[in-house]
């Protein structure tokens, strides 16, 4: 990847924020995590924060939505439109940041899967986590895809659907 994939989210950021009437700027930065695969390789994903100094608090709120919801739906976007027709190798992955909401939010997500990894290790049971993003499931799921002695599937349909975690069932 490079800083060109980079830029071009920032500007179909702040391009996107006009087209609301909210006139702050978009900064990216580089994250390089573990492949979801099992090879050794490393995926770039992308932060395009979006500055917050100018923006009203009622503006924050607004783009962050209830739960996360506007933050969830623009990263959806960007994710869609900006690995439009980009062939696989070039394909990035995007997460928007507004306030710290998506720093705060991860670390509340740990701390719920640690406490669920937990309670399915204690009792022996599967425990259903609900009230998830699709995005919260996966980073849940790629989470405790290394924890061998545990498993993680979702069940339902949207918008009721459930992250479930339970002890993994022994191949013979």
């Amino acid at each position: 990847m490079s800083t060109s994939t980079m830029a071009r989210g920032e500007q179909w950021l702040k391009t996107l924020l006009e087209l609301t009437s909210i006139n702050t700027g978009v900064r990216g930065s580089l994250e390089t995590t573990p492949s979801l695969s099992n090879d050794s390789s490393e995926t770039e994903s992308y932060w395009l924060t979006i500055d917050s100094t100018n923006l009203t608090l009622a503006e924050i709120r607004l783009l962050i939505g209830a739960d996360g919801s506007v933050l969830d739906a623009i990263q959806y976007l960007a994710n869609s439109v900006l690995n439009l027709n980009q062939p696989e190798e070039q394909q990035a992955s995007y997460t928007i940041e507004l306030n710290g909401y998506r720093v705060k939010r991860q670390a509340e997500i740990r701390a719920l899967a640690e406490t669920a990894v937990e309670e399915v290790r204690s009792l022996g049971q599967e425990v259903e986590i609900k009230s998830l993003s699709s995005a919260e499931r996966r980073q849940i799921h790629t989470f405790l895809k290394d924890f061998p002695d545990l498993e993680t599937f979702s069940r339902g349909k949207e918008p009721n659907r459930h992250l479930v975690i339970r002890p993994a069932i022994e191949a013979s």
